[in-house]
């Protein structure tokens, strides 16, 4: 994969030419639910570093190549995303930030908190043409339950004996009754061209301490207040447990304090004719923003089935997918019952 890369590299880049492939440093592949990996050389060059995403046999797409196409370069030149050298069916080559992704605790720290706000009112003021006009949900139960489906059904002899348990279990998930329950978390309010992925590794720390958003594959409209819920999502994982499957899904640390912390950053950027008016909407976006809360619970359970054949990450996504997805039955039980 490296050389192939690197190939692919030498073709756009004059300077990669005169050189091997033993001049740069390759960064281990990360991603959930796309392939990345980041190529540095080791003397300075241009450019001096790349960041290369694999695109083909990407079943779980959520838009057509062209759509998704077309929001990654109109991100580009709003300066929302990185610039692209390259993009094809295959794969695309953007400029490589420098610096880090965000470390979960990060998000609460206010100041971190005001720059990711800035950086989503931006994006929510875009609206790419070819948008298709469902609703992100509608499109993931849609595109991903069939998927959810053989694999829970035609591939759980590949797991071992507990998880195809747990594959049983998990066959409620792409049914209409569970996309019921989905439809129940969303708010009453309009559609909005979102990111939809905001969680903090999907976040990036840049050198110049500039806060910058990833991974836009997801990003179709929805609901505004599923970007804030979403941000603290990952933050409930624990690893390094004990036990199989040496990770679990813990109760959530945030609450209403960071929800209603970031929203006002967020609004602070809109203009009001009144502060009666403000409030109002920090209300509405904060109620919101609650409701939407179980469905990044769905959202991953969703999208680690299909990565459980031929996982990108060293987990065991079965047992990943049946613990989130528990916790959007017992989200989903809470809500009900409260109302």
């Amino acid at each position: 994969m490296k050389e192939k890369i690197f190939t692919q590299c030498q073709a756009l880049f004059p300077e990669w030419q005169k050189r091997s492939i033993t001049d740069f440093d390759f960064d281990d592949p990360k991603g959930f639910s796309s392939f990345t990996m980041g190529v540095r050389s080791k003397e300075d060059m241009q450019p001096k570093a790349v960041l290369y995403r694999q695109l083909e046999g990407k079943e779980n797409a959520i838009l057509d190549f062209e759509t998704e196409k077309e929001i990654f370069l109109t991100l580009g030149k709003k300066q929302i995303a990185a610039h692209c050298h390259h993009y094809d069916e295959g794969y695309r080559i953007e400029s490589f930030y420098k610096g880090r992704t965000l470390q979960s605790e990060e998000l609460f720290d206010s100041e971190v908190l005001r720059k990711i706000a800035n950086e989503l009112y931006r994006f929510h003021q875009l609206r790419p043409s070819s948008l298709p006009q469902e609703n992100f949900f509608a499109l993931l139960h849609r595109k991903w339950g069939a998927m959810a489906k053989d694999i829970l059904e035609e591939k759980s002899h590949l797991f071992p004996p507990n998880e195809r348990q747990m594959c049983e279990e998990l066959r409620e998930i792409y049914s209409p009754e569970t996309f019921e329950k989905i439809k129940a978390c969303f708010p009453e309010s309009e559609l909005t061209f979102c990111h939809n992925d905001t969680y903090h590794g999907n976040i990036m720390k840049l050198d110049s301490e500039e806060i910058k958003l990833l991974d836009f594959e997801f990003s179709c409209l929805n609901y505004k207040s599923y970007d804030f819920s979403n941000l603290f999502a990952e933050t409930v994982m624990r690893h390094k447990q004990p036990e199989y499957p040496y990770f679990r899904i813990a109760e959530a640390e945030f609450g209403r304090k960071e929800l209603g912390t970031l929203i006002n950053f967020y609004l602070e950027n809109a203009s009001f004719s009144s502060g009666a008016k403000r409030e109002e909407e920090f209300r509405k976006l904060l109620r919101d923003t609650e409701k939407t809360l179980p469905l990044s619970h769905y959202k991953y359970a969703m999208a680690a089935l299909p990565l459980s054949i031929e996982p990108i990450q060293k987990i065991r996504f079965i047992p990943y997918a049946y613990q989130r997805f528990k916790k959007f039955l017992e989200a989903y039980k809470k809500m009900k019952d409260n109302l």
